[in-house]
């Protein structure tokens, strides 16, 4: 999937220089991910690939009464928090996986939404919700808990557990076989997934900064598949048992408007 986001530099800098200063005070604060991961071939599946890693994390926002979030790479305040979600799903294509023959093929997903997060100096709480857009229109989330840890003032490691969700729409679409699908295919009968509590597991994340703006982010995130997920005729023939690996360079970015 291609993102291509257009901005007219000179339109910015002429309206920027007819605000008012009050107004130029404005700035959106975030940080782009790019890197590649190792990762099943589609949920459910015991087969890993190489995948791009793409992710999106909210720094702070300055607008008018707003003042939220205390920026990319710092420690972040105490007390309750609202933060962007973003998620990346890679596409599922039967000519690439024999074992999905009959199956219909799953386009790139984008998940965006947004979350509330609970921080401590040590430890974090938080929850978030995401809407696809893509292969897959459905629901999801994730409700997790860190223990933070930093060594140095350049290296934060993050570990926790993690709980993932998702409703019919999502359950449907990775995990759920429909009966014209079960009659084209060899190897799965009908199933129809439900939504609700469908994995649950572990993430240790590092980021180091290498400097004001770019930082390495590494990440190893296991999942064990469960409910409908789990009882997947596809998951059956794969494996509850996920594991991803993602190593990328992120960028943190301010605009001024």
């Amino acid at each position: 999937m291609r993102l291509s986001p257009t901005f007219t530099l000179g339109l910015v800098l002429a309206t920027s220089a007819a605000l008012p200063a009050a107004a130029q005070e404005r700035s959106f604060n975030f940080s782009l991910r790019g890197g590649v991961s190792a990762a099943p071939d589609y949920p459910g599946s015991d087969a890993y690939g190489a995948a791009p890693d793409l992710g999106f994390t909210f720094g702070a926002l300055k607008w008018g009464p707003i003042n939220a979030g205390n920026g990319i790479y710092e420690i972040p305040d105490n007390g309750f928090a609202f933060k962007g979600a973003f998620r990346y799903i890679g596409a599922r294509e039967a000519s690439e996986n024999p074992e999905l023959q009959g199956l219909n093929d799953i386009d790139d997903t984008i998940e965006l939404g947004f979350g509330v997060a609970y921080r401590e100096a040590n430890w974090q709480a938080f929850g978030e919700v995401r809407k696809g857009f893509g292969g897959s229109e459905g629901i999801s989330g994730t409700i997790g808990a860190d223990v933070i840890f930093r060594p140095n003032s350049r290296l934060t490691v993050t570990a926790g557990p993690r709980f993932n969700l998702g409703n019919d729409t999502y359950a449907a679409t990775y995990f759920g076989v429909s009966g014209v699908e079960a009659l084209a295919s060899p190897n799965f009968g009908a199933f129809d997934a439900k939504g609700g509590l469908l994995g649950a597991g572990v993430e240790v994340e590092a980021t180091y900064r290498i400097g004001d703006a770019w930082a390495i982010e590494g990440a190893v995130e296991y999942e064990h598949l469960l409910n409908d997920a789990a009882a997947s005729p596809i998951t059956q023939f794969g494996s509850e048992d996920q594991w991803t690996v993602r190593l990328g360079l992120s960028r943190a970015f301010t605009l001024r408007f």
